[in-house]
């Protein structure tokens, strides 16, 4: 598996994640659907084209969803039993349809578990940036990762 294991990751690390993803306009009613979410920042053009943004936002869960989603090849893929929580979470620009996401990880934090030998928990800083590289999302994750030679 590509992913890192918890002796791979040093307080400190940092990863840019290669992999963008333009969101989509079907992304976002896709997901609102999904979700029952019936913002109309979200779906409504003619409601969102008279907001101060003037168009529709791509909802923001999605928005995280998606940054953690493009650090898990290189960084959580195969290696984790299980994200344990996400903290301070801000938005502080909106996404548009038509913007492209890219992820970036920081190493805040490691301990072993207590619990649990065989793994160990780290805190990562997250943030996903536009195509001009506007932090449009950062967050604090939880992530309790395997140790090498584990299953």
């Amino acid at each position: 598996m590509p992913g890192k294991y918890f002796e791979d990751l040093q307080i400190g690390d940092r990863f840019r994640h290669p992999t963008g993803r333009t969101v989509t306009e079907m992304d976002n009613i896709l997901f609102c659907s999904l979700t029952l979410n019936t913002q109309p920042l979200h779906l409504n053009a003619d409601f969102a084209g008279k907001s101060r943004f003037g168009q529709r936002l791509v909802n923001g869960i999605f928005t995280l969803g998606l940054v953690v989603g493009l650090s898990v090849a290189d960084l959580t893929e195969g290696t984790i039993v299980a994200n344990l929580g996400y903290d301070k979470v801000s938005h502080p620009h909106p996404v548009f349809h038509g913007d492209t996401l890219y992820a970036e990880s920081e190493i805040l934090d490691k301990r072993e578990s207590a619990s649990q030998p065989d793994t160990g928990i780290v805190r990562l800083k997250q943030a996903g940036r536009n195509q001009h590289g506007t932090v449009v999302v950062e967050l604090e994750r939880s992530v309790l990762f395997l140790k090498r030679g584990q299953s």
